[in-house]
């Protein structure tokens, strides 16, 4: 389904393909229809880059310049799709278990921590 800005309402509404691609516009608003869409005024040169300068001169890089490090996508396939009953989250190892026992801890812990505050709260304050 297709959508347009209702000039009514505000609000999107749903249109026809011929409709959403081709608004109206009001005129003298600077937005001009062509081409089958709002197109503002494009200045006529581009801005320049901020960071233009290559990471490395042309003369070091060579023809072609090469990831120095090895593809190890094949080897954590190999190992997140093992069919050994454990949980994506936990096989990594035992950093994986520990940082999964102290997000537990740290849940758990922040819950009650909640449900004493408001057991504080709701007491009345004795004058």
């Amino acid at each position: 389904m297709y959508y347009k800005l209702s000039g009514f309402t505000q609000k999107l509404t749903g249109s026809a393909c011929t409709t959403a691609y081709n608004p109206q516009v009001r005129p003298g608003s600077g937005v001009s229809v062509s081409d089958g869409g709002l197109r503002v005024g494009v200045p006529a040169e581009s801005p320049t880059m901020t960071f233009a300068t290559p990471t490395k001169v042309v003369s070091e890089a060579g023809a072609m310049v090469e990831y120095m490090g090895s593809n190890r996508v094949p080897d954590l396939q190999r190992l997140f799709q093992t069919p050994d009953g454990l949980p994506v989250h936990l096989k990594g190892g035992v950093p994986d278990r520990l940082l999964y026992r102290t997000t537990m801890a740290l849940t758990i812990g922040g819950a009650l921590y909640c449900l004493v505050a408001l057991y504080i709260a709701a007491q009345p304050r004795k004058n």
